[in-house]
Parts: C-alpha cells; sequence; structure tokens
C-alpha cells in the first residue's frame, strides 16, 4: 500500500516526508498487524539510526526511522509499540508492528505523552530492573542527569526505592530542578576537573549504582573520583554504561579495575533480550499513563520533519512527531 513517511535516501540528509510503499503484512502471520500511527518520538537514537551512525546501523537505504510509537489498531485499540528491525519504521502514516512488541495502552492515553517518554525512560527502567535490579534504600549516581533520559532516570531510581539519588551534569538550570524530581544531592560538571572531583567524591562516594549517560572523559574521571573516595573498596560498585553523549571511549587505567569491587557493564539492544525489555512495557506504560514520571513534549506535524530535523533541540523538551 502506499503511504506517506518520513524517508532516509541519504546519510548526509535529514528524512523528507514524501510516498513510500509499504508491504502488506502477511495475512499468514498473526504476529504482524497494520497500524495507523498516532506518535513517534523524535529521540537520540532515532537521530543516530537515521545517520547510520548508531552501532546497529546495517547501512541499508532507503529507510523509515524511529525505534517506537503509538500506534491504533484496526479494531480502535491504541498500542505503544517497539519498531522491529525487519519492519519499515513508525515514522509514517501507517506502519506493520510485531504484536509481540506492543502493548495495549489504558482507555485516556496521551499518545504523544507515551511516545515522548517511554524511550528516555526504558533505559534506566531496565537497567535498574534488569541488569542491575535496584535494592530498596541503595543509592543512584545519575551522570548526565541533566538530559532528558537522565533526568528520567533520576526519577526512576526514586520510583524503583533508592534511598538516595546523587544527579551530576552540565547545565546549571536543569541542575537546580533535579531535587523537585526527587535527587537528594547535585553535582555541576564544570570544565575544572579538581573541583569536579572533589565534589562527586564528596556527595557520591559511596553510592552503589551509577547510571551513566556520558562516557568519554567526564565518566572516566568520575569513576576514579568515586573510586578513591570510597571507605570499602572491596564493597561493590555497580556501573552502568547507558549513553556516550560525551565520547565513544574512555581512557581507565587497569587498577582502577584491581583497587576496588567495580563491575562494569552496558544496557542497550544486545546486553538485553527483546523478551526482557518487553516484559516490562506494561509497568512502565503504567507508570508513565499515570503521570509518576514527568515530561515536557511539543508536537509537530510529521510532514515537517525535514524542518524540525534540522532545528536546535529544545533543553528539556521531547518532540514527538504527529501524521
Amino acid at each position: 500500500m502506499n503511504i506517506h513517511a518520513a524517508v532516509v535516501s541519504s546519510f548526509d540528509h535529514p528524512p523528507r516526508y514524501e510516498p513510500f510503499h509499504l508491504p502488506d503484512p502477511d495475512p499468514a502471520d498473526s504476529d504482524r498487524q497494520l497500524v495507523d500511527v498516532l506518535a513517534v518520538g523524535l529521540h537520540p537514537r532515532v537521530r543516530s539510526g537515521a545517520s547510520g551512525s548508531h552501532y546497529t546501523s546495517d547501512g541499508k537505504l532507503p529507510l523509515v526511522p524511529g525505534v517506537d510509537g503509538v500506534g491504533r489498531r484496526r479494531d480502535g485499540t491504541a498500542v505503544y509499540f517497539a519498531a522491529a528491525d525487519d519492519l519499515v519504521g513508525p515514522m509514517a502514516t501507517r506502519t506493520v508492528i510485531d504484536t509481540r512488541r506492543s502493548v495495549e495502552l489504558p482507555d485516556g492515553a496521551d499518545p504523544v505523552r507515551i511516545a515522548a517518554a517511554m524511550n528516555p525512560a526504558m533505559s534506566a527502567w531496565v537497567a535498574l530492573r534488569r541488569r542491575v535490579p535496584l535494592q530498596a534504600g541503595q543509592s543512584v549516581l545519575v551522570l548526565g542527569a541533566t538530559g532528558n533520559a537522565g533526568r528520567m532516570a533520576v526519577q526512576i531510581a526514586k520510583r524503583l526505592g533508592a534511598g538516595r539519588v546523587v544527579g551530576a551534569g552540565r547545565d546549571l538550570d536543569r541542575l537546580a530542578a533535579l531535587p523537585g524530581l526527587g535527587a537528594d544531592a547535585t553535582v555541576a560538571l564544570t570544565a575544572d576537573a579538581d573541583a569536579t572531583a572533589a565534589a562527586l567524591a564528596d556527595a557520591a562516594a559511596e553510592v552503589d549504582v551509577v547510571v551513566d549517560y556520558l562516557w568519554g572523559r567526564p565518566a572516566a574521571e568520575a569513576m576514579l573520583a568515586v573510586l578513591r573516595a570510597r571507605a570499602d573498596r572491596s564493597r561493590a560498585l555497580d556501573w552502568i554504561q547507558i549513553g556516550s553523549m560525551a565520547g565513544p571511549t574512555i581512557e581507565l587505567p587497569s587498577a582502577a579495575l584491581r583497587s576496588a569491587n567495580l563491575r562494569l557493564q552496558g544496557n542497550g539492544q544486545g546486553a538485553v533480550s527483546t523478551r526482557a525489555y518487553v516484559a516490562e512495557l506494561p509497568s512502565l506504560v503504567e507508570e508513565i499513563g499515570n503521570g509518576g514520571l514527568a515530561i515536557a513534549t511539543r508536537a509537530v506535524p510529521l510532514a515537517d520533519v525535514e524542518t524540525v530535523w534540522t532545528e536546535p533541540e529544545v533543553p528539556g523538551v521531547r518532540t514527538v512527531l504527529v501524521p
């Protein structure tokens, strides 16, 4: 069938809104279902996929971007769905979903809010429930807490029972707002490496878990600052690497791994099974739907995708494309 979609024909150019042929789902495959798309989040992960720079990219063009969305089935039921790698992406007027990667939404759920929040919330939600299940009363450091996903992580850590949450980030205005989202302490990541290390040592030396959206040099410096300040270096520190906003690599002295009980792992596609991710969808949809997680959104027509793609991101606001 013919639809309209945001089509990427070159990794060097933003998607264009244009006609696109969507293959009909195989009638014999009951797990494939056609939906009318209601809302699709323009997440950083979507941008990296559309540029061919994400580690999962296969380099094939043309493609329709998107990693998740909200759609309406033919029976009128609204669903949240995670995009399947072998199907056309969700940034379109219609798409085909794998029903095994979807969950029905409760009556009255806001499609824009769900589409905006699920992706940035999923990383910390899965990390603290599947990778390192958070124990009640444990303390968490969120590195990169002033980004959208980091702000979600602060809230999620509290909702999952953290006794203390420390948020660290560069945006001072957004840092100041973190206590209102549940942060017990904040640390400004500044150009003064010594001052930043001292602040991290003071606020986060005894955390149990680090949720890291930065990587790069800030993560390496934070890791050393926290480890050196721990009263008991044999007490486990679980470091969960999720994002790389500050760089794709770090330089870490081998002594950091030998002199402390540092357990380093990642959270992302491949680190957690699709089945595990899908199992977390209902509880996270409920959390977002009942207002448990704060997020600011702006809805933009899908037809304007080429324009909005090149606009600067509004700090703290997640853009959602609406067909």
